[in-house]
């Protein structure tokens, strides 16, 4: 079997766990086994972290594999993936390991499973280096389910840095095959909503503070538009630990959603999480793509299995994902291009990533 397997350089482009993420996926989606070296090389701690083993683990006991080398600090593995079967999964990184990260690497294999699909995922619901959990609903949700599936997200606990504990369920339904979406007219923007968050320790004058900071920030430059954050206390029985943090939302006449989020921390001035997020989204609005920069690399995968041809208008090309792009296409048939739009006016960087999608349809429907 060894000679059949692909080999993964972990240590390339973006050098971190999103290699893992996506190569492990289509390697249990396509059945092709698989062997990642120099994972994370990259990184200050290189190897595998819970967060990435909680990961593998997750895939693996969706399709009941085979992993070796799933240890913590390890810097190769290989993978043998088996049948993709639907049921209740859990996956606990018992760290503050994002559980959006979790989700983004099942998510794709519960799509073709044989039946549906629920997934218990713990550890930390809004975390530093991953999307927070309110990006994923909010944002990450409305938009992937445009490949028509649908998918339900029940925030059971908020968990944060450096304790974890939190919980959500996500439930899915396996669909035949992903129809292409086509994310290319950005439309203008009609609302600007979002919401700051305290729990634990910290007094709601926070949150209002993240708000007001955000709102003065944005009104600079848009400022005939309503904006709604809403500051709120997570309940006590709904959030492990103490965490603070904002997240920014604007939706255009096209449908399309695009933010930015910021996390407070501890010495971490409270106006400057809320300007932070501010100034991500409103970075994110100058671009004119249809998609913000976290959004990008998320759905380069859905488009990769997705039947047909897939278009989405963009800012600047992230390197999270060229990655993407790259493993995409040496684990499947699906083939990207790129395209910088000059038509556009000439101070935005905008392009188009086109996909003419493998095709993935599900065995066992």
């Amino acid at each position: 079997m060894d000679g059949d397997r692909v080999e993964i350089d972990g240590g390339i482009m973006e050098g971190g766990g999103q290699i893992l993420r996506v190569s492990t996926a289509l390697s249990c989606l396509l059945g092709l086994p698989l062997r990642v070296r120099r994972i994370r090389a990259g990184r200050s701690q290189p190897g595998l972290r819970p967060q990435h083993l909680s990961g593998l683990e997750i895939i693996r006991d969706l399709c009941e594999g085979k992993l070796e080398g799933g240890e913590i600090g390890s810097t190769e593995i290989t993978f043998t993936p088996g049948k993709i079967k639907g049921g209740t999964h859990i996956a606990d990184t018992k760290t503050a390991g994002s559980v959006c990260l979790l989700m983004q690497v099942a998510m794709p294999c519960v799509l073709f499973a044989a039946s549906p699909s629920e997934l218990h995922l713990k550890g930390g619901t809004n975390a530093e280096m991953a999307p927070q959990i309110d990006y994923t609903v909010m944002v990450f949700k409305p938009i992937v389910e445009k490949f028509n599936f649908t998918f339900n997200c029940d925030i059971k606990k908020r968990g944060y840095y450096p304790q974890g504990g939190g919980e959500v369920v996500v439930q899915m339904s396996p669909v035949k095959v992903l129809s292409p979406i086509n994310l290319t007219e950005r439309g203008t923007v009609t609302k600007i909503y979002g919401r700051a968050f305290v729990a634990g320790a910290l007094p709601i004058k926070l949150a209002k503070d993240m708000a007001a900071a955000a709102v003065r920030c944005i009104r600079k430059e848009i400022r005939d538009l309503y904006i709604n954050i809403q500051p709120v206390r997570e309940p006590d029985d709904q959030a492990f630990g103490t965490g603070s943090g904002i997240i920014v939302v604007a939706e255009t006449s096209t449908g399309c959603l695009l933010a930015g989020s910021s996390l407070g921390k501890r010495g971490k001035n409270s106006d400057k999480v809320g300007i932070e997020a501010a100034e991500i989204l409103l970075r994110n609005l100058k671009h004119g793509g249809t998609v913000d920069d976290s959004l990008q690399d998320q759905l380069i995968i859905f488009m990769a299995l997705a039947k047909g041809v897939s278009r989405v208008k963009s800012g600047p090309i992230t390197l999270h994902t060229q990655t993407a792009i790259h493993f995409a296409e040496q684990l499947t048939k699906a083939k990207f291009t790129v395209t910088k739009l000059e038509e556009e006016v000439p101070s935005k960087d905008t392009y188009i990533i086109e996909c003419q999608g493998m095709g993935m349809i599900n065995p066992n429907l």
